[in-house]
């Protein structure tokens, strides 16, 4: 048999991590993550990442072994995954299980993203000091001057990927769209997609009473401990901005609980809208 990679995909609370578990005993394969945020070992409440009875049911890598404190990026993903996965497959695994919902993080391994220059640390630094003190809105219209087409594709709430895409048109004079050939990568491996979906009302519902267990399980007391670390491009995501605002006093709990469940529902229509596009997906609901 040739080697298969299969990648569980869909949007946040569809229920990946229960369906992954499921799939890699059937294969006798580990659940290699590709969730951008449940990497940090700081971030658990607001990550959700596998418990740990899940975690004992199946060997899972990229799960809180890195810290807030450094930037792992998509292409720091695709090194480390592809290295990963030729070792798994060299120790005689014939199909392996990858699931998560970050779509860059896929995208990486399935067709590899393109070379971007390398970024003086200065200029990175700078734009975060421009951030602290100006707001993502500032930085995003100072991207859409430069380079209109990445400012209609992104998240322009995210700052991670605005000083991403602002840091490259800075420093080389060109758009940041113009270094994206979409010229994908060869794997030596098959790669099978399969993406969970539910109904949007009971999708919806999931998550918002997945954030409500969150505030249970002690979501707060986690972001306040993260508070020296609030600038770090782990943090800049749903579930830790809004607690950061309400610790300023910018909002109360409630509204703070209200903004994570209504933010969180839009991430998981951007995931899903991104997928959409994707032919090679196989749609199933768990």
């Amino acid at each position: 048999m040739g080697k298969k990679l299969v990648i569980i995909l869909g949007p946040t609370g569809v229920g990946k991590t229960d369906f992954s578990i499921r799939k890699a005993l059937e294969a006798g394969s580990p659940v290699i993550s590709c969730d951008s945020r449940q990497l940090y070992r700081e971030m658990t409440v607001g990550t959700a990442v596998p418990t740990p009875e899940q975690l004992a049911a199946v060997r899972h890598y990229f799960i809180q072994d890195h810290t807030v404190t450094e930037v792992f990026s998509a292409g720091d993903y695709e090194r480390e995954a592809l290295a990963l996965i030729d070792r798994l497959f060299a120790e005689g695994h014939e199909t392996l299980i990858m699931s998560g919902g970050s779509m860059m993080y896929i995208e990486a391994v399935c067709s590899g993203l393109d070379d971007f220059p390398d970024i003086p640390l200065e200029l990175r630094a700078h734009l975060w000091e421009c951030l602290r003190e100006d707001g993502v809105a500032s930085l995003a219209d100072q991207l859409h001057q430069l380079d209109p087409e990445t400012w209609e594709a992104i998240d322009r709430t995210n700052s991670q990927r605005v000083i991403r895409a602002l840091e490259v048109c800075l420093y080389t004079g060109r758009p940041f769209s113009s270094f994206k050939t979409h010229q994908s990568r060869e794997r030596d491996f098959e790669i099978e997609k399969i993406g969970l979906t539910r109904p949007r009302e009971e999708l919806y519902a999931r998550i918002d009473a997945r954030v409500l267990k969150m505030i249970e399980d002690g979501l707060e007391e986690e972001v306040r401990r993260l508070i020296p670390y609030e600038q770090m491009p782990a943090l800049q995501t749903v579930g830790y901005r809004e607690m950061f605002a309400y610790f300023r006093h910018s909002t109360s709990l409630d509204e703070a609980i209200r903004l994570i469940q209504r933010n969180t529902r839009h991430y998981a229509k951007r995931q899903l809208t991104w997928w959409r596009r994707d032919p090679d997906i196989r749609w199933i609901e768990p």
